[in-house]
């Protein structure tokens, strides 16, 4: 029986352990903190319960993919609803605009609270259907490293229409030409921040992202995110993975270039394939130190990170639902302040209130806030000073807009910042995503998800190819057990449930 070791609980870690141990390997993970899921973790605090990171879902068929390779039903597992508003946007004039999950409803709320034409909205989602359509297997499911990838029909009809793709002009400017108004163009721009990006700079190609979460669906777990890390982890244990907890991998063990196993507190487990979920900066500079180290991927701009502020809040909002965000009135010198490594005064806030699905996330009568800032990565900033002005700023702002003193309300507080995302999390200076995807190449600049030099040696997680979220570190794990077993089973497994 072969013998796989995997570094990181993670996400793409766990899912990455089912998907071997389903192929017959003897599984054995090793993961630093003393929980599984990496920054899909939960947290309690005076009554309150908090999803510490990601929390927005979609593509929750690649969950279930996961529950079904394993030969069980995803119904006994797992369960989730579609949510009917995707998101709640407020502006500083008092505009509110409720993004339907229904498509044409979302355009009609368009059309009658920006007094333009509806057809925009729905001519956006079917151009951003199309790309993903012709585009997203390719980019997104397979390994782009790979000669194999390249070699078929499918790619050479995708290729025919590159020109289309907007990979030579920007998502701002697509946006700006195909939907005009400045509210629903800074509406679809902050689709960018889902992997980090600046929607000034970022390629046109990624107008594919609204079609995840306004065609495709965002939805909510029952249990709250936590619940995907929770299921994927007790699978992986029924399916014979062992777990080792606060058992951090000091260095990958490497012989005549070939992975043979990992030393853990100073003893060397023998393995004949190693999955690696570790940071990909942190696993050459620190497990992998004595190896050649790849520069120019490790060197490569970082994406964005986030200033949370987790606010048990002693009040209910009827105005609010599960998403919100709060515009800033000048995007574009937000963007650029980030860029600069600063943020703004005037800073786009995300309010995520789980207990608006799971009430018992709050005491009665009150919501438990998930409330962030996009932020730059940590390059030596001042956050001791940053961290309290921008918790003004954020305090003030939600206060104007919703006509209340919000710090009145709070009952209690925790934060996550850059330097603690990445001494809890070990993404290196604490950026959320990796790398950012601002250059139309950086889907190719990634790294990918098996080593050049290295046999046996494969790389998940949103650190590498394809990306940062939930879906797309589910597809790295995906793509390894391509690389490793050939046609996964569940290459056409729909994105949604069946």
């Amino acid at each position: 029986m072969a013998k796989t070791g995997i570094i990181g609980a993670g996400v793409a870690g766990l899912a990455a352990a089912i998907r071997m141990a389903v192929q017959g390997h003897e599984v054995d993970v090793f993961e630093a903190n003393s929980y599984p899921g990496g920054k899909l973790s939960e947290f309690a605090l005076d009554g309150y319960r908090f999803d510490a990171g990601p929390s927005l879902f979609t593509m929750p068929g690649y969950v279930d993919e996961l529950i079904r390779l394993a030969g069980r039903n995803p119904a006994d597992y797992f369960e989730y609803e579609r949510l009917p508003v995707v998101c709640q946007y407020f502006w500083e004039d008092g505009t509110e605009l409720s993004a339907f999950s229904d498509i044409r409803q979302f355009a009609d709320e368009v059309e009658r609270k920006l007094d333009i034409p509806g057809e925009r909205v729905m001519k956006m989602l079917r151009n951003s259907e199309r790309k993903y359509d012709l585009t997203g297997r390719i980019f997104l499911e397979k390994s782009l490293h790979k000669a194999s990838t390249w070699l078929n029909r499918k790619v050479a009809r995708a290729m025919l229409q590159l020109p289309s793709f907007d990979l030579f002009t920007t998502m701002n400017r697509v946006h700006e030409r195909q939907l005009q108004h400045p509210k629903l163009v800074q509406l679809f721009n902050r689709f960018a921040t889902y992997n980090g990006s600046n929607p000034y700079k970022a390629p046109g190609l990624l107008t594919i992202i609204p079609h995840f979460e306004h065609a495709l669906g965002a939805y909510y777990p029952k249990g709250g995110m936590v619940a995907i890390t929770n299921t994927l982890h007790q699978l992986g244990k029924e399916l014979g993975v062992r777990y080792h907890f606060d058992q951090p991998v000091t260095k990958i063990v490497v012989d005549k270039k070939k992975a043979t196993g990992l030393i853990v507190e100073g003893k060397t487990h023998a393995f004949d394939t190693v999955i690696c979920n570790m940071d990909v900066f942190f696993a050459y500079r620190k497990l992998l130190a004595d190896q050649p180290q790849p520069e120019r991927t490790l060197k490569q701009e970082k994406s964005t990170s986030a200033l949370i502020f987790y606010w048990g809040i002693k009040r209910n909002f009827p105005q609010l639902d599960l998403h919100n965000i709060f515009f800033s009135d000048d995007y574009r010198t937000e963007f650029n302040h980030l860029a600069a490594g600063t943020v703004y005064e005037d800073p786009t806030v995300y309010v995520n209130i789980s207990s608006k699905y799971s009430p018992e996330d709050a005491p009665p009568g009150g919501e438990n806030w998930f409330t962030m800032v996009n932020v730059p990565y940590d390059d030596g900033q001042d956050w001791d000073a940053i961290i309290p002005i921008v918790r003004r700023q954020t305090l003030a702002k939600l206060s104007r807009i919703l006509g209340t003193d919000l710090e009145a309300l709070i009952a209690c507080e925790d934060v996550l910042e850059p330097r603690t995302i990445e001494s809890k999390t070990r993404s290196h200076l604490g950026a959320l995503y990796g790398t950012s995807s601002n250059d139309r190449m950086a889907a190719f600049m990634r790294h990918p998800n098996f080593s050049r030099s290295i046999d046996n040696l494969y790389f998940c997680g949103g650190s590498v190819h394809p990306g940062g979220g939930i879906p797309l570190s589910l597809l790295s794990a995906r793509i390894i057990d391509e690389l490793m077993h050939g046609r996964s089973v569940s290459s056409n497994t729909p994105v949604t449930s069946a």
